[in-house]
């Protein structure tokens, strides 16, 4: 049966990926099959009138809170890993543009020849277009990850959820690839993905989704259009709201 708790489609949304999500079976870096897969099922989202947010991870690439373990100095390490996020956004704005989805990558750090800076109007701009917006470098800021910065972005484009794309098909009491009596939830609410420590994303991503009301679908990036099928009703997935 179809999880009954999402509208039929949204308006705008924001999707969140690792950029682990990148490198398909590869151990490091970017696998053009698997973002090609990616952009196609953007493209599919687009393809329903959705205006679409991005952000990308840098983990594929240099994680800053692993650079920092290792010794080097936290600030350092998490500019680091936020000009990984650029890369990334890069390689899937190039992805999309072949499938003939125009997309802007927006910079927190400036870095003109590459990409725009963020300047609010100007993306919400883009969205009413039509333009795919990958949101690249985090918020600009050590020490907050990417999944805070898509929570940021979702909330000041007035997003309408967060969609989190991750390995499994939703959210688990416990990991599902080591468990076979993990418990799927359906629903569930931020306290609850707080109290339990289930990972869905880093605290502050989950106080500032609830602050604001900006419910979070998790579901599978590996599922062939899974992404277009929840939008539609149908499909896997957990919803995490108030």
């Amino acid at each position: 049966m179809p999880n009954p708790v999402l509208p039929a489609t949204y308006r705008r949304v924001m999707l969140k990926i690792s950029g682990e999500a990148l490198m398909g079976d590869q151990g490091y870096g970017l696998h053009p099959p698997t973002v090609a897969r990616i952009a196609a099922e953007v493209k599919s989202v687009h393809d329903l009138g959705v205006e679409i947010c991005m952000v990308i991870g840098g983990g594929n690439v240099f994680r800053g809170l692993q650079g920092s373990a290792q010794g080097m100095e936290r600030t350092t390490a998490d500019y680091m890993g936020m000009l990984a996020t650029v890369m990334n956004a890069l390689a899937m704005q190039s992805a999309l543009e072949a499938l003939d989805i125009h997309t802007r990558v927006i910079s927190a750090i400036r870095m003109d020849e590459v990409a725009e800076p963020y300047i609010r109007r100007r993306a919400v701009r883009h969205l009413e277009k039509k333009r795919v917006c990958i949101f690249a470098a985090g918020t600009g800021n050590p020490y907050f990850t990417t999944d805070t910065a898509a929570t940021l972005r979702a909330s000041e484009m007035a997003c309408e959820a967060i969609f989190k794309g991750t390995k499994v098909d939703g959210v688990y009491d416990k990991d599902p690839q080591k468990h076979d009596d993990a418990k799927h939830y359906e629903r569930i609410t931020y306290d609850e993905v707080l109290q339990q420590h289930l990972g869905v994303m880093d605290a502050s991503a989950i106080a500032l989704a609830r602050e604001n009301h900006l419910p979070i679908i998790v579901f599978s990036l590996d599922e062939p259009g899974g992404f277009c099928g929840i939008l539609r009703g149908e499909g896997t997935y957990t919803r995490v709201s108030d």
